[in-house]
């Protein structure tokens, strides 16, 4: 599977694609806003994505392109809605 990174926008095409739950890619990725080993929190194309799950560990990562894999445990995904601003975001998965 091949991207053309000249044609990837930031309205780019949004794709994700789970193997066995142990690795992710996405497409589309504009941002990572934050990562552990637990979470990593990420806006792409169509909004603020949330990846859960252990041992989590991000393989690849080109912004330029748009693409994120990720390897671990993967326990959920989750779109978070981002209009109240980063900071509710954070607040809401920090507990803050």
């Amino acid at each position: 599977m091949g991207y053309d990174e000249g044609r990837l926008t930031p309205e780019a095409a949004h794709h994700i694609l789970l193997e066995g739950r142990e690795q992710l890619t996405v497409s589309g990725v504009e941002e990572v806003e934050s990562f552990d080993e637990n979470t990593i929190v990420m806006v792409t194309a169509k909004g603020t994505l949330v990846v859960r799950g252990e041992d989590l560990h991000i393989e690849k990562l080109s912004l330029d392109g748009g693409d994120l894999k990720v390897e671990g445990a993967v326990d959920a995904l989750s779109y978070e809605d981002d209009r109240g601003g980063r900071g509710g975001l954070l607040s809401r998965l920090f507990g803050g």
